[in-house]
């Protein structure tokens, strides 16, 4: 029998095994291009889709491309190709603006070149080979969060005319110190490398979880004609780089890059999930070139004068920056209510700045405010921008229209917004709560992807009903998929299931909150059609971490698997969470380890009122700040759960602050608002008590839940023995614990087999001590 699996589980271990494979197999939608039809008629779209490979221990990466042909009688009509291609070793693809090329970038293997390839429609055009010298690997970091995608360094940028590449990628690892027997040996000697080895030189902070052992991101221009790569001058060491666009290019003047740059200060904070790292935009002058037979050729352009201009000095925050079509504007996303609290993520801004037509700039351009920070969202209305990123073409043909994706309570839905009025829309629909995400723009149509917990991903077509009118309404279309998008086991299953999303009241309103965190918050109930023997399944209570993030209405694979095999689930949105306002996000820091822990009690009170869950069933799940919360509760309430489970849990502030890349998060969250300039390295007395008082370590004695901790070896967010102490205090008492490592994992534990591995222990774990 496998190791800690007792001869009662082994049967339940192989019966959900086999069907968690099934889950696991789905395949997940990413991203989506559209190009022009070569025979005019309609456009072509290519889809990027992945899969997860558990014996590889990878994420397969396939292409499955299709023709798009709009029906005349309000119907389309997708084109499938006869099979996906899969994209080996490949990090990042960019269609160029005109969709003639296609940049495909392949990882290096240990110390060999970075591999660019230039495709054309029928073969590959180029292939150059970046070595080590250069730099090393392109930043391609978009990391998957439950809610979305999210992008921080990662920058590719074709130029107008698809000649030149900008993008970002690490700075070649700086010489390390040489000794032999006789000891150190100058770098200048032409003695052979024989009997030598390498020292470790001088340690360089690292921006954190996800960026450990990584070099510097810096920017690099390179001539697709000649494969000439050059590194962009005048950036200062301290500014690392991302998220970089060409500028508009004028006529006799030199051509400029836009790039987010990120200060270091006085020390890298973790910036994996953390918006709250102050950054702006940068404007710097593209490398020279001239013209030749071939296209044009780089300079070095060392000896001359080209400053780097801050455009956004009066801001904290300036993310993903978007010029319009006609490029009279520059529109950027700020996160400047998370810099400016101290809060890991916030409520977004969106701001534009005018672009000069003359190529002259200015650090003191005036910021204009697009979309301000929503404070206290109402019933049904807008409750502010939570955006992770844009579309590469986000424009609709009236060149002030963008459409993108936000968090709108605990769905995702689509937006439009028009940067010139202000104007906010949600354009997705207002009577579903599935959610909703674009994919990309089809001229002035929408081709997104729409689930829901109990439904796999669809592809969904949205068109204006009437584009001449002043009405609005939005029209969606269901795209037929190309194959089943699970098995017949698992549709039959999904089909058993329903949702629904629950208003919350708080309880014990104090008149010292605001407005927003009084309002109630929101809860996803995932449940059984079918009536059994029993009045209510058992309930699992799933906490999302951050806790500035929010769970989604959207398709879970992992929590899906959990509620087929009988479990409901209660899925809490408590105050703080994103897509509510930011006053009732702002209501939980400083009240940690209450407000949050009560709000979770609430909820699950208010469902048993409802007769949905029977109080001597219930277990409680969660990571990161959702495992806080989890080790809380059955402290806090020790006879309320049968069973928990928890990954990478913050079970003790006062070891945490001292270890984690994100210390500065302990402060905010324990202190509040006040906690961003109290932040301290070298913690007080007093800062380690108040710790201690708002951790669940110092509930630890009066826990009886039997607890699974599932912990990362590698993880640097909340090293693996903040959990691991927790346990062993358990396990000291008496309390039935299981802990299994996994060596290779970071924070979020998942690599495919450890993703597996963890949500079959889950199920395993709880169907023992519920059933």
């Amino acid at each position: 029998m496998p190791l800690g699996i007792d001869a009662t589980s082994e049967e339940e271990y192989a019966s959900q095994s086999r069907l968690l494979q099934e889950f696991t197999g789905i395949s997940s939608i990413d991203k989506a291009w559209i190009f022009k039809s070569d025979s005019g008629i309609g456009s072509q779209a290519m889809f990027s889709i992945s899969q997860p490979n558990l014996l590889a221990n990878k994420r397969k990466k396939f292409i499955l491309s299709s023709h798009v042909l709009r029906e005349s009688n309000n119907s389309v009509n997708f084109q499938w190709a006869p099979f996906p291609v899969e994209m080996t070793g490949v990090s990042v693809m960019v269609p160029s603006p005109s969709g003639a090329k296609l940049l495909v970038v392949r990882d290096p293997e240990k110390e060999s070149p970075c591999q660019f390839e230039i495709w054309g429609r029928a073969q590959v055009e180029k292939e150059f080979h970046i070595p080590q010298s250069v730099h090393g690997s392109v930043y391609a970091d978009g990391w998957r969060v439950q809610t979305f995608n999210e992008y921080r360094f990662q920058g590719i940028s074709w130029n107008s005319d698809e000649t030149l590449i900008a993008y970002v990628a690490e700075e070649p690892c700086p010489s390390k110190p040489t000794f032999t027997g006789q000891g150190y040996k100058n770098s200048t000697s032409a003695d052979k490398d024989f009997g030598n080895w390498t020292g470790q030189g001088d340690w360089k902070e690292e921006w954190g979880e996800t960026y450990a052992r990584k070099q510097q991101a810096a920017l690099f221009v390179m001539n697709i004609n000649s494969g000439e790569t050059q590194a962009v001058k005048g950036i200062e060491k301290s500014l690392s780089v991302g998220q970089v666009v060409w500028a508009p290019p004028v006529r006799g003047s030199h051509q400029y890059l836009v790039f987010v740059g990120w200060s270091e200060g006085t020390r890298k904070l973790g910036i994996k999930y953390c918006f709250n790292r102050p950054c702006a935009l940068y404007a710097v002058r593209a490398p020279n070139f001239e013209s030749k037979a071939d296209g044009p050729e780089l300079k070095d352009s060392s000896t001359e004068d080209s400053p780097v201009v801050n455009l956004t000095q009066s801001i904290t925050s300036a993310l993903y920056p978007q010029f319009s079509p006609d490029g009279k504007f520059l529109l950027f996303l700020s996160a400047r209510s998370a810099v400016d609290s101290g809060v890991h993520s916030a409520t977004d801004s969106l701001h534009i700045i005018d672009w000069p037509m003359d190529g002259v700039l200015s650090s003191s351009t005036k910021i204009v405010d697009v979309i301000p920070v929503v404070m206290c969202g109402e019933d049904g209305y807008f409750p502010g921008l939570y955006c992770s990123s844009f579309l590469s073409n986000p424009w609709l043909s009236d060149g002030c229209t963008m459409i993108l994706s936000s968090v709108w309570g605990s769905c995702q839905v689509i937006l439009s917004v028009n940067v010139l009025s202000g104007e906010v829309l949600r354009i997705s629909p207002t009577d579903s709560n599935f959610s909703w995400n674009v994919l990309t723009l089809d001229g002035d149509n929408i081709i997104a992807v729409s689930s829901s917990p109990v439904d796999v991903p669809h592809i969904k077509y949205g068109y204006l009903v009437d584009k001449d009118s002043k009405d609005t309404a939005w029209s969606w279309l269901n795209v037929s998929r190309p194959t089943n998008a699970c098995s017949e086991k698992v549709e039959s299953l999904l089909s058993s299931l329903q949702f629904s999303i629950l208003k919350i009241p708080i309880r014990d309103v104090s008149y010292s909150l605001t407005k927003g965190a009084t309002k109630p918050f929101e809860a996803i109930f995932v449940s059984s059609k079918t009536k059994r023997s029993d009045p209510c399944d058992p309930l699992i209570v799933f906490l999302h971490g951050g806790p500035h993030i929010v769970s989604l209405s959207s398709f879970s694979k992992s929590l899906t698997f959990l509620s087929s095999i009988g479990f409901n689930l209660l899925i809490v949105n408590y105050r703080g969470s994103l897509g509510f306002g930011e006053e009732a996000l702002q209501s939980l820091p400083g009240n940690i380890g209450s407000q949050d822990v009560n709000d979770v009690l609430v909820a699950i009170d208010h469902v048993i009122d409802m007769g949905l869950a029977s109080p001597s069933k219930i277990a409680v799940l969660g990571g990161s700040h959702g495992g806080f919360l989890t080790t809380h509760l059955i402290g806090q309430a020790p006879d309320k759960f049968a069973a928990a489970a928890t990954r990478n849990p913050a079970c003790n502030l006062a070891l945490m602050v001292g270890t984690t890349d994100i210390p500065d998060w302990c402060y905010v969250e324990a202190y509040g608002s006040e906690g961003k300039n109290t932040f301290t390295e070298a913690p007080s007395a007093e800062h380690l008590t108040l710790f201690h008082r708002k951790s669940p370590i110092s509930h630890s004695s009066k826990v009886k839940t039997p607890t699974l901790f599932l912990l990362g070896a590698q993880d640097i967010r909340l090293p693996f023995f903040t959990g691991l102490q927790y346990a062993r205090a358990l396990k000291a008492k008496g309390v039935p614990v299981k802990v299994i490592v996994f060596p290779n994992d970071t924070h979020a534990i998942e690599r495919p087999q450890s993703d597996f591995e963890s949500f079959l222990n889950i199920g395993v774990w709880f169907k023992k001590y519920l059933s």
